[in-house]
């Protein structure tokens, strides 16, 4: 990754920002994978959660992956409407929908997967396997996630 020139000195050597940075950059490189899957970022995320918890009611499955009610429906309609997922009244409380993915659905993440992987090598490309093996265990150290 080349040195932004516009940040100061006293900036660009900060983990924060170098970390801001990789992100964005991971970020970039994961979200044109997917558009060559026709996916979103949040598209992917949802058949990700949705693979992981099976058929969920829509409200529970905006709280798993931290999105706004609104926005979950947004999310939604795209994936209906490409025939990635069904909603349907969930048996449990036919007040609610439940979501599911469909075959494409579940075709899709696969191929989504293997997609954001490829991307996410090419950000680690500079790093050996057991410097990446290094920075993600520090990674996940320093953002908490276990």
């Amino acid at each position: 990754m080349t040195e932004n020139p516009q940040a100061p000195s006293s900036i660009r050597g900060l983990p924060s920002w170098l970390l801001g940075r990789a992100a964005a950059r991971g970020r970039a490189l994961v979200a044109d994978a997917l558009a060559r899957h026709d996916m979103k970022m949040w598209h992917h995320v949802v058949l990700s959660a949705l693979a992981d918890l099976g058929p969920v009611a829509q409200a529970d499955l905006g709280r798993a992956v931290a999105l706004d009610p609104k926005d979950v429906v947004g999310v939604l309609n795209d994936l209906q409407a490409a025939g990635l997922v069904v909603r349907a009244p969930d048996p449990a409380d036919r007040r609610k929908n439940a979501v599911r993915l469909t075959a494409a659905g579940e075709q899709r993440l696969a191929d989504c997967t293997v997609a954001g992987q490829e991307a996410n090598d090419r950000l680690l490309e500079p790093l050996s396997t057991a410097e990446r093996a290094q920075f993600l265990d520090m990674l996940r150290r320093v953002s908490g996630v276990a």
